[in-house]
């Protein structure tokens, strides 16, 4: 009888010793999964953004995945004179042309930067309709001082990874 409850203890001690080992590699593969997600998630972020500096204020672009966002990318860092245009954006007309995929927009939102045509750079500091055709180049997610930052007339933009 005693021979018998010694084994099943040790049934017991190596049942408890493979289930601990999978639970520990589990835990372990989900740490490894979860860093290399965050690594990665990292990565497309710096990947997919860069920066507007409006009279000393600073946005954050968030690129499009697209030739025209990647083309514009590899021109920085970049400082031109953006002239205005309707009270709703200011425009800047680049000296080489960049790849394109225009589409009917149908509406612009505040903080949207597109390209107009194949050379001229958008950016757009009022929401409205249009009926005009833009390739996507990014958004700017915080525009709470856009409008007071690109002020009236031209302004100074410096465009940068």
């Amino acid at each position: 009888m005693e021979y018998e409850k010694s084994n099943y203890n040790c049934y017991l001690l190596l049942l408890g010793t493979v289930l601990f080992w999978f639970i520990y590699k589990k835990f372990e593969n989900d740490a490894l999964n979860n860093a290399v997600i965050n690594t990665n998630i990292n990565n497309e972020t710096e990947d997919n953004v860069m920066k507007l500096n409006i009279n000393g204020s600073e946005f954050e672009v968030v690129l499009e995945n697209n030739a025209t966002a990647k083309a514009l990318v590899d021109m920085l860092p970049m400082d031109v004179e953006m002239s205005e245009l309707n009270g709703n954006e200011k425009y800047y007309y680049l000296d080489e042309n960049l790849p394109t995929n225009s589409d009917r927009i149908g509406y612009i939102n505040a903080g949207d930067i597109m390209l107009y045509g194949d050379d001229c750079l958008v950016l757009f500091y009022e929401s409205f309709n249009t009926s005009y055709s833009y390739t996507k180049i990014g958004h700017i997610e915080n525009t709470s001082n856009l409008k007071t930052a690109v002020g009236i007339g031209n302004v100074n933009v410096r465009w940068e990874k």
